[in-house]
């Protein structure tokens, strides 16, 4: 784990890799840390905790229920908003495969919604289905890994073309999501504006980088994308996930049609 990482969700992660390996036994095969731990950028108070586990083969249900139960916030206190777990079988994750292919996901904490579903055929398609392949990309570059191999080692990453189809799915999803009408602060409006914001880097650039960075480093790109209006909206954007007042939900859904109007050449459905 990175040096940044605060002491209490280090305890944490050790305690869930610990109750994993008690549940799984030898069919665990690695344990990651996902999402903004595995970027360096957690955020106390506002970051989830993203965590992938790999084992051997499928679950067993009986086991797959244990697991859910040793590890929901109720029998694990999580200290971030909530943990988001995923379980993947080791040939999955060194697949490159665009599907979901998880075994178990968990949402549990104590500002999150509870959600379990065992296998991707529990898991609503109008939620995204596209998140799994992008996590990941993710992790292959920046997991950090708390058991087993490296990250870039138990995770391939996607093939260029499906890493673009589900780049542009992610964004047309976070488009088709209902907003606040009226020129209002619109709390999420700035992970809509910085999500957007690293998906066009990760596409331009080749790099995964935390929705801060890339919202830094697309203003420092020179192009169509980047006005006075855009350098506001993610300044705005960032100030926001300190307390600041959100854009507008108007202003993100503009520039993340920009967004998708600059990475696929067409403009974007309103």
């Amino acid at each position: 784990m990175s040096w940044s990482t605060p002491e209490p969700l280090r305890r944490y992660l050790t305690d869930l890799v610990t109750v994993a390996g008690n549940v799984l036994g030898a069919e665990l095969c690695g344990a990651y840390a996902a999402g903004s731990v595995g970027l360096s950028a957690y955020h106390p108070g506002r970051s989830d905790v993203d965590v992938a586990l790999i084992c051997a083969g499928p679950l067993d249900r009986r086991v797959a229920e244990e697991l859910v139960a040793r590890l929901r916030h109720e029998a694990l206190p999580c200290p971030a908003r909530g943990l988001e777990l995923v379980v993947y079988r080791r040939e999955v994750a060194r697949s490159g495969t665009p599907e979901p292919g998880f075994e178990v996901e968990l949402n549990t904490g104590a500002r999150m919604d509870f959600r379990v579903s065992y296998g991707p055929a529990q898991r609503p398609s109008a939620d995204g289905l596209f998140w799994y392949g992008l996590d990941r990309s993710i992790l292959h570059q920046s997991g950090q890994a708390l058991l087993g191999p490296p990250a870039a080692d138990a995770f391939a990453d996607l093939a260029p073309d499906d890493l673009h189809r589900l780049v542009l799915d992610a964004l047309r999803w976070w488009l088709a999501r209902p907003t606040p009408a009226g020129e209002v602060p619109a709390p999420g409006a700035e992970d809509a504006v910085l999500g957007a914001c690293r998906s066009w880097v990760r596409l331009r650039t080749g790099i995964w980088l935390p929705k801060v960075a890339a919202g830094r480093r697309l203003v420092d790109e020179s192009g169509p994308l980047v006005d006075v209006d855009t350098i506001e909206l993610v300044e705005r954007s960032i100030a926001a996930r300190d307390g600041g007042v959100p854009p507008t939900g108007a202003a993100a859904r503009a520039f993340q049609r920009r967004v998708l109007t600059d990475l696929t050449g067409t403009p974007a459905d309103r």
